[in-house]
């Protein structure tokens, strides 16, 4: 399952592969697999072994890439770590994930008080063919926000990635001669596995940004004739909103990926009208990502639907009781087949409640399907919101507050908002006689969350509301869209 890179040597290796536009470095598939190969050989001479996780904190990189390779030829797992989180939390996992070796960026090279190896740092010459690795094996460790307070470490084998990419191949018709623009992070599957890996295993090419720059991304476009692209609605809305989008070409641009949250109408005829098919798509970090697609010539009169299941994947929407949901029926998504996980790191209770023993995974979300097939968001079984793209976890974001002085109680739910789609209100009930205020709350979390997890608005209330059974009724709280 690590051979793509090798295959790529016998078909194509001089055709350019991928191009890492904030360093200007580019990489044809002959010298991407010369580089695999001579960090593979670093990795080892650091102790890395089959079955040991690789941990990078960095900006999206070329070089990330390239050690995802590496850690394939090894049969090592690659961590990529979430910079965004604070020092606390990126040591957490480093613990939780038992990393032999962490790799940093320049930027990131005293965030954390550990040994590591630079990512930019050229690992000198090739070496030997490692053990490679086999379908089951972990290729990523991916950390989704916890439901109980804490992280969890998704494993990603290699059968995954690899049914992920035929069916993204399938569902978008990838060529050789297709490039995607990722700008969205590698510590997502979003970044790493919506476009990136399936294009590269096509023998695609890849023109990766740091980060996501409206000026950047618009210009790139043109200049390195990206025809694919994928992200957030929040990227879209901010890409038409640049005085750049009107004279832009776009012509050369086939397909454009959406997920993470609901396409607007108004939103989707700004690109339609440029020629441009985006189109919603839904997936999750434990199951596909591309799970769901729509024929890009029926995106208008399929909005507000996910599409239809695409290969390599089973669904069933199902009623409490565990019986079918009948057309157009809400119930909780089901699915099962080759693009799901393998189970969470070290944690068998939660892989336990995730898969039933005949290996469906159970989503959390609620769905519906019509007549013809396609699928319709309907809610979420889970109290995870999505802002900015981003998946925040109110239980997560409640831990860490009730650990500031002077909190008795707290409730967290997200809300709509018009910039990042949803965004935290939290409401907070003080212990007996004491006085606190929001501002200071805000400060207590400022360092131990990451920004996007912070609660926009904060509200002290003498009491929050219970159920009958004493526990928080977060229903009776407010939940209306905060004012800009």
């Amino acid at each position: 399952m690590s051979t793509w890179l090798r295959g790529w040597q016998r078909f194509g290796a001089d055709r350019e592969a991928l191009v890492d536009a904030g360093t200007g470095r580019r990489w044809a598939g002959r010298a991407l697999y010369r580089d695999t190969l001579a960090w593979s050989r670093r990795l080892a001479e650091a102790g890395v072994g089959r079955g040991d996780t690789v941990a990078v904190l960095a900006q999206n990189r070329g070089e990330t890439l390239v050690v995802l390779f590496a850690c394939a030829e090894l049969g090592a797992a690659m961590l990529p770590l979430n910079w965004r989180l604070s020092p606390v939390e990126l040591d957490w996992q480093l613990q939780d994930s038992a990393a032999r070796v962490l790799l940093t960026g320049p930027a990131f090279r005293d965030v954390l008080d550990r040994p590591s190896l630079a990512l930019d740092e050229a690992p000198g010459p090739a070496g030997a063919h490692g053990p490679g690795a086999g379908p089951e094996d972990p290729w990523m460790v991916l950390y989704t926000s916890g439901t109980s307070g804490r992280p969890k470490g998704a494993l990603i084998p290699h059968r995954q990635v690899h049914h992920n990419a035929v069916n993204t191949v399938l569902a978008c018709d990838l060529t050789t001669d297709d490039t995607t623009l990722t700008n969205t992070p590698l510590f997502h599957t979003g970044g790493l596995n919506c476009l990136t890996t399936p294009l590269l295993m096509r023998g695609g090419r890849v023109v990766l940004t740091p980060g996501f720059d409206p000026a950047e991304t618009l210009r790139l476009v043109t200049e390195e004739r990206v025809s694919l692209l994928m992200g957030v609605p929040t990227i879209y809305q901010v890409l038409a909103d640049h005085p750049d989008f009107g004279r832009t070409d776009l012509g050369q641009v086939r397909d454009a990926l959406c997920g993470g949250a609901p396409l607007g109408e108004a939103l989707l005829e700004l690109y339609l009208d440029r020629g441009v098919p985006l189109r919603q798509g839904f997936g999750m970090t434990e199951v596909g990502p591309n799970c769901f697609s729509t024929p890009p010539d029926q995106v208008r009169q399929r909005l507000g639907t996910v599409g239809q299941p695409i290969h390599h994947l089973e669904t069933r929407l199902v009623r409490p009781d565990g019986t079918t949901c009948a057309v157009d029926e809400p119930g909780e998504l089901l699915l099962r087949g080759s693009v799901v996980f393998s189970g969470y790191l070290g944690r068998p209770e939660a892989t336990a409640a995730a898969l039933t023993e005949d290996g469906w995974f159970r989503t959390g979300d609620v769905l519906s399907a019509d007549a013809d097939g396609f699928y319709t968001v309907a809610g979420r079984l889970k109290e995870m919101y999505i802002s900015g793209g981003e998946n925040v976890y109110p239980a997560e974001i409640e831990a860490v507050i009730l650990q500031c002085p002077g909190v008795a109680q707290v409730a967290v739910v997200g809300v709509a908002d018009a910039r990042w789609g949803e965004v935290g209100r939290a409401w907070v009930e003080p212990q007996p006689g004491v006085s606190l205020a929001p501002e200071s709350i805000r400060s207590f979390l400022d360092p131990r969350l990451a920004r996007f997890k912070l609660p926009k608005r904060i509200e002290i209330l003498p009491r929050l509301p219970r159920t009958g059974s004493g526990k928080v009724d977060k229903t009776a709280l407010s939940c209306e869209p905060l004012e800009a």
